[in-house]
């Protein structure tokens, strides 16, 4: 089964401030910005920013299970929220993307999808801009997700992490091994 974005979604804009954020040391409001967005797709909640904010509607808020989706540049994948953010706020250029049928697509799937080949060739085919690429809230909204069953999306989360952790761990490895044999050789050039 195939159904656009927006049709097992809400996609919101992020806030749009008018000024500088001015930092709050106390509380306040915790404010979600480009550099949170981690490179294994997920959101980094210990580094966020918070602001006093006296004007807050409660539709603004993140929560867990959201998807923080890049709109500008040349990455354009999404984040997931897998931990609970507070009280916090996405801010512009991002969208902020939340299942609304939880019975049909897992947050951690959905993340997972809009990094795939397919929509990531919608979403460059949509892009507007030609020194920064943007994608709308409309071609976003329009993108056409496959829907296996809930099970089978847990599965290819499931494997898509240990892919994920499999190249860390080979990278780590392969890392190890080049200063490993760099010392070995180091040695045998002294004469050791």
């Amino acid at each position: 089964m195939k159904k656009k974005l927006k049709e097992i979604t809400s996609v919101q804009m992020g806030y749009s401030f008018r000024s500088r954020l001015e930092t709050s040391e106390g509380g306040g409001v915790a404010v979600i910005q480009m550099k949170d967005l981690l490179d294994d797709n997920t959101v980094g909640c210990d580094g966020l920013v918070r602001i006093n904010m006296e004007a807050m509607k409660d539709h603004h808020l993140a929560q867990r299970g959201d998807l923080v989706f890049r709109s500008r540049g040349s990455l354009t994948t999404a984040a997931v929220l897998l931990e609970d953010p507070g009280k916090a706020v996405v801010a512009a250029p991002l969208l902020r993307i939340r299942v609304t049928k939880k019975d049909l697509v897992l947050p951690e799937y959905l993340n997972w999808y809009i990094s795939q080949r397919d929509a990531q060739i919608f979403l460059t085919s949509r892009a507007k801009g030609t020194v920064q690429k943007m994608i709308s809230k409309q071609a976003i909204e329009d993108l056409e997700v496959a829907l296996p069953s809930l099970e089978k999306q847990k599965n290819i989360v499931e494997l898509a992490m240990l892919i994920a952790r499999e190249k860390v761990l080979l990278h780590t490895m392969a890392d190890k091994r080049e200063q490993y044999i760099s010392t070995v050789l180091m040695q045998f050039a002294k004469g050791e």
